[in-house]
């Protein structure tokens, strides 16, 4: 065998040892699946004659009358494996409900994989103003609608009911595909949805998510035609041996990124659409989410370094516009798509926050959902809690009958200019301030200057210990005494800024961080021995603010060099308790890098074509009637 150029003989020894037990295990797992299940493909017409490639997964056992209701995934990613006789190795949202019986259906949404048409990046929603049955404005809600349709008169055994699920690109067409929905479509859960590009995944509040560059060859275009083959290799991005940080500080300005993307239609949709305007503005589904007829089961993780504005915005504008849909949120101490598989020990980065809680969300939450509206009474009575959220300090579930909760109190924490963080505004004006260079921006995480440009790192940063980034002099920090009782910060946390900077723009990063006592012990699960918990800074909840939006997002504009200016934004929601003995400090910067693009501190049109000359260092301070305000719960 030859040797993987980048293992020692035993490491290559222990990964294809590794792989051999992968493989087999994956194909027992296919193997239960096909006793239990009978697969069926279709290239289902939509109402403009595009067929899409759908993969049906029918219950063997249909004696004695069994009827099973459907819970369909619409993505892009692919519905592997591709053929009658190749089968998943597991189906639906969880084991449990694999186990409990549904008609799992897959399905290629248009322009992706195996089905026909022409691929869209979030599919602006076009037909929620007309009757789904007689419009011919195509979107995924009219998609969604049809398939719904053909399923119901052309497979058999089915009860009538229809659910959709899915997670991160997935969630996006679980809701999309709920607005002005097919009759028999009774229950939805959108997990880690996309709401709006312009505030997560490829931007934070304006900023582009530069680390978001890899995988534009994957969302950039789709296929010229059908295909079961990924035909996004072809672009994909060599980095090389090189760390995050050092191949995204090398790449220069984001106008380099053309020797990588110069094809690819997404990147030139997104440098010619720096702002928030039409083209972003049509694809935010919020404004869409009126009148919504199925249930509503939305799931997001504290730690979505991903998707967290999303499961959030859309739970509030159901609960506001669409109350009819009897809105469910859930959130869990978990990154990513975390709570779909199964760990054992439930750890996000270095914190340890219980055992089985995936676990413990699929079968006491998600799988009783769909069991209540696709096979029980549907009436709304599911003895279920409206919202669920975790504790990321306290480490344990609450549940609540609204978000933000009304027993909520607001406090305000000021930025002293000795470092303070108190509850009282400073009594003498003043001021701190700092040099920020882009030629030496702040990292996002440490892990960033020594893992690959992975993703790895991107998943962890939104739980890491901060003590790296308190060390730079381009870092201002701001801590209470150590606190005499627990305090408990639950719902929304807004920023509101006094700055002044010699430049003519500037990018601003709030983070609210737990500090842990010099006697906090280790845990017994960490993944790595060398850590200690002792002193520990993790972050609970950051953001950045690209200057030029402080007032809009439509019309940017410059700062005035010296000028006292407001800047006010806010970070997404959190629940987290920072207990007796720790302390609560802020951060202020102004890079975040390579999370988010750097700022050139010179204000230019559009800074996806700036140019090296552009970049300048420029000094930032910080006035003392700056604050954080929090919601503090009992």
């Amino acid at each position: 065998m030859k040797q993987l150029p980048w293992r020692t003989p035993i490491q290559t020894a222990a990964f294809v040892l590794c792989l051999s037990v992968c493989l087999i295990a994956s194909v027992c797992a296919a193997d239960k699946v096909r006793e239990q299940y009978q697969k069926l493909e279709y290239r289902i017409p939509m109402r403009d004659g595009v067929k899409l490639y759908t993969a049906v997964y029918v219950p063997r056992n249909v004696s004695s009358g069994k009827r099973y209701p459907f819970l369909m995934q619409r993505t892009c990613f692919g519905v592997t494996p591709y053929g009658p006789d190749q089968y998943k190795t597991a189906l639906g949202p969880s084991p449990t409900l694999q186990a409990d019986g549904y008609i799992f259906v897959y399905q290629d949404v248009r322009g992706r994989w195996a089905s026909e048409g022409r691929w869209t990046n979030m599919t602006p929603v076009v037909s929620d103003r007309r009757k789904p049955s007689a419009t011919r404005a195509i979107d995924e809600s009219t998609d969604t609608y049809d398939t719904i349709e053909w399923l119901l008169r052309h497979v058999h055994y089915h009860n009538g009911r229809v659910g959709l699920w899915g997670m991160s690109y997935a969630g996006f067409y679980a809701m999309a595909g709920s607005i002005n929905a097919h009759p028999a479509l009774k229950a939805s859960s959108p997990q880690a949805p996309i709401a709006d590009f312009f505030r997560e995944d490829i931007h934070h509040n304006g900023a582009f998510t530069q680390v978001a560059l890899l995988a534009y060859p994957l969302f950039g275009d789709g296929p010229t035609g059908p295909t079961t083959k990924p035909w996004f290799f072809k672009d994909w991005i060599q980095t090389g041996k090189q760390t995050e940080f050092a191949w995204h500080q090398r790449l220069g300005p984001l106008a380099n990124a053309k020797a990588y993307l110069a094809r690819n239609v997404f990147w030139q949709q997104t440098v010619e659409h720096p702002n928030y305007d039409a083209f972003w503005q049509k694809r935010n589904i919020l404004p869409h989410l009126r009148k919504i007829r199925p249930a509503v089961l939305v799931v997001g993780g504290w730690f979505d370094a991903e998707d967290l504005y999303g499961p959030l915005s859309i739970y509030k504008t159901l609960k506001q516009h669409s109350p009819q849909a009897r809105p469910m949120l859930v959130m869990g101490p978990f990154g990513h798509r975390g709570w779909s598989e199964e760990t054992g020990h439930t750890l996000h980065n270095d914190l340890y926050f219980g055992d089985s809680l995936a676990t413990y969300y699929q079968r006491t939450l998600e799988a009783p959902f769909f069991h209540h509206y696709l096979k029980g009474a549907g009436d709304g009575n599911t003895g279920l809690p409206k919202i669920c959220l975790f504790d990321t300090g306290k480490k344990n579930w609450r549940i609540f009958t609204n978000w933000p909760s009304s027993d909520s109190h607001r406090l305000r924490w000021y930025l002293t200019p000795t470092g303070q963080l108190t509850t009282q505004p400073a009594g003498t004006p003043g001021y701190r301030e700092y040099v920020s260079d882009p030629a030496n921006p702040v990292p996002y995480t440490e892990a960033s200057l020594t893992a690959e440009p992975d993703f790895s790192a991107l998943a962890s940063y939104i739980s890491a210990d901060q003590r790296f980034a308190g060390e730079r002099p381009d870092v201002l920090t701001f801590q209470t005494d150590v606190l005499t009782e627990n305090l408990t910060v639950g719902g929304e946390i807004t920023v509101r800024l006094k700055v002044s900077t010699t430049g003519t723009d500037a990018d601003w990063v709030v983070k609210l961080i737990d500090v842990y006592p010099p006697n906090e012990p280790n845990h017994p699960y960490l993944p790595n021995s060398q850590t200690q918990l002792a002193n520990y800074q993790q972050l609970v909840r950051a953001d950045v603010i690209r200057g030029r939006f402080r007032d809009s997002f439509e019309t940017p504009k410059s700062f005035t060099p010296n000028q006292i200016t407001d800047v006010t934004f806010r970070l997404q929601d959190m629940l987290h308790t920072f207990k007796k003995g720790h302390r609560v400090m802020i951060q202020v910067q102004s890079s975040w890098f390579p999370l988010i693009d750097r700022n050139p501190q010179t204000y230019v049109e559009n800074i996806y074509k700036a140019q090296p000359v552009d970049f300048q260092s420029a000094r930032h301070r910080l006035f003392s009637d700056s604050s954080i305000e929090v919601m503090i719960l009992p």
